[in-house]
């Protein structure tokens, strides 16, 4: 087990000059103890469907379940969702039950196609959350941008509305930056929204892209971050209502070889408290099999909207604080490709526990984990 308290900077970022400044927050922010994991066997079926690629989770915490979405675009069975028990015992993960599948249903009321032989009726699950509020819930698609000689396909993103069955209710109206283009311009493929989440009230809807939109400059590199933005949706309007920048680290570890792939970005967000949320970036480079996993604490209260500025380059803005909480390198485990987190039970002791979950993109070199932490 360990106890990490680790960081503190926020990031004040003037473009026309270049300029990073640090200044020093006084607020206080959670420390997060890891207690154990559990492991999903790769290709477990489940009422002839195969568990793998999750890739969001969330915790209804009136009926002890929680909800996972995999990220499967219907290449073998359709796009769905599991609900599942988590059992604890001695506040140790103990087991995961899953109790039941739903499909992903589109606006037509019909599942979603096959990405290999049908890609524009397809979609891209990426995370879900339940709204005890409303007894529904809401999930992203990451869509697509794909123009190869073999298929081309421009896919916007989703963030959809559905009844506890799967079924379509409703969506938010997504700004212009977040359609998909031709031109390099917009969001990169495989590079969108990857983490929702709702505020303590239901009332709004926060989203981020996991990579730069092409606009707003670079993606992270070994040598240094990137800027992407998070997007404030309010849940009765459906419309965007902000936007703000935060700043990514450097890709981790340096590729091998060298020119291979390298990544790091956003791949979960939890809300926190007012103006905060846990963001979780996750960095990946050929050579290395583990991922290296880092939790932040981002507070958006000093944040610039840069809803009406079209490109982040050249710009004097403010970009959202933010503070290492936990870098899971340190916790002497094997860490794969962590893309869902969520608040889970109370613990004996009365605190909060922080669950995460890994998706193995249905890979047998990858692996399907829960970890288990209490929130301090």
């Amino acid at each position: 087990m360990h106890k990490l308290l680790i960081g503190l900077f926020s990031i004040s970022l003037l473009f026309s000059c270049s300029n990073i400044k640090q200044a020093t927050q006084t607020n206080l922010s959670p420390s997060l103890k890891f207690i154990n994991s559990i492991e999903i066997p790769y290709n477990q079926n489940f009422k002839k469907t195969k568990i793998g690629g999750l890739s969001g989770i969330d915790y209804d915490k009136k009926q002890d379940i929680y909800y996972l979405i995999s990220d499967e675009r219907s290449q073998v069975n359709p796009s769905r969702f599991y609900t599942a028990k988590i059992h604890l015992k001695n506040d140790e993960l103990q087991a995961i039950d899953f109790q039941e599948t739903n499909t992903l249903k589109n606006q037509e009321g019909k599942i979603f196609g096959n990405w290999l032989s049908t890609p524009e009726t397809s979609a891209d699950p990426e995370d879900i959350r339940y709204n005890p509020k409303k007894k529904s819930l809401i999930w992203s698609s990451e869509g697509a941008r794909v123009l190869s000689t073999d298929k081309n396909v421009l896919q916007n993103p989703s963030i959809s509305f559905m009844d506890l069955k799967g079924n379509y209710q409703n969506q938010v109206t997504l700004p212009s930056n977040l359609e998909m283009q031709k031109e390099e311009k917009g969001p990169r493929n495989n590079g969108i929204l990857e983490g929702i989440t709702f505020d303590k009230n239901y009332k709004n809807i926060y989203t981020v892209v996991e990579e730069p939109l092409y606009d707003d400059g670079d993606k992270a590199t070994v040598e240094k971050g990137a800027l992407i933005r998070f997007y404030k949706f309010n849940v009765k309007t459906k419309k965007n209502t902000a936007q703000y920048t935060y700043q990514l680290e450097a890709i981790a570890k340096a590729p091998n070889p060298k020119d291979g792939f390298a990544v790091n970005g956003v791949s979960a967000i939890q809300y926190y408290s007012e103006d905060q949320l846990l963001v979780v970036e996750r960095s990946y480079s050929v050579g290395t099999q583990a991922c290296t996993v880092k939790v932040f604490l981002c507070d958006l209260s000093k944040a610039t909207d840069v809803k009406d500025i079209a490109s982040l380059q050249n710009q004097s803005i403010e970009v959202a604080s933010k503070k290492l909480i936990l870098n899971m390198d340190d916790l002497g485990i094997f860490i794969d490709n962590i893309e869902g987190v969520t608040f889970g039970p109370k613990l004996s002791n009365g605190k909060q526990s922080l669950l995460f979950v890994s998706d193995d993109n249905f890979s047998d070199k990858q692996k399907t984990q829960i970890l288990l932490f209490e929130v301090e």
